[in-house]
């Protein structure tokens, strides 16, 4: 069983406008019940980034194996006109927004890629949701909004001036994030997740 779709990502058009990135609405396939992912999804109750290393077998860890894979970063390459080659990909999840999260940014100049994936089945489409950016002081002047209802994906390159952001929210908001970082940038970013990983303990979901 396939989780991500790849004929759904084939598809997807790039926007080189401002930044190149591009959305797929459902990157994931129909070959399973959208909450036996959600299911087992990490019980994150707070804010931060937890590596993806200590993920127990299951869904979850099998969608970041997907999106680690081979046949995913060569769509990455062709559509973002990028080398990943000598790439190394860092993954980390999300399970809860704080109202301080969200404020506009551009990504670290380590990374040359990132990619979110959004898992909130009955998503309130008025909140929360990712907005891609003209510039750097302006959540409301935006290339396009990105919904955090289940299945959206966003891969976007790393540029100056790629400046994304969102709304203040609080509560329940599950994200995936991929990121290719440069070979001399991964022992920082690995050190930096295995200290994250010392206090931050993934959670199995309880199954009901």
């Amino acid at each position: 069983m396939k989780l991500l779709d790849k004929s759904q990502l084939n598809l997807a058009k790039v926007d080189k406008e401002f930044f190149p990135f591009f959305h797929v609405e459902n990157a994931l396939s129909g070959d399973f019940d959208p909450l036996d992912l959600v299911n087992d999804f990490p019980d994150i109750k707070s804010g931060g980034s937890f590596p993806s290393d200590n993920l127990e077998e299951g869904l979850i860890k099998k969608l970041v194996q997907e999106l680690e894979g081979d046949k995913f970063k060569i769509i990455l390459e062709d559509k973002l006109e990028i080398n990943l080659k000598d790439a190394e990909a860092v993954t980390t999840l999300r399970g809860f927004s704080r109202t301080k999260d969200g404020k506009v940014h551009t990504d670290s100049q380590s990374k040359i890629v990132t990619v979110l994936l959004y898992l909130n089945t009955n998503w309130d489409n008025t909140i929360g949701n990712l907005r891609l950016l003209k510039e750097n002081n302006n959540l409301d002047n935006y290339i396009k909004e990105i919904s955090s209802s289940f299945g959206n994906l966003v891969a976007f390159k790393v540029t100056e001036n790629c400046w994304h952001g969102f709304e203040p929210f609080e509560g329940k908001r599950l994200s995936i994030q991929l990121n290719y970082v440069y070979p001399d940038a991964f022992k920082t970013h690995s050190l930096r997740h295995t200290v994250s990983s010392f206090f931050k303990k993934l959670t199995p979901r309880k199954k009901i």
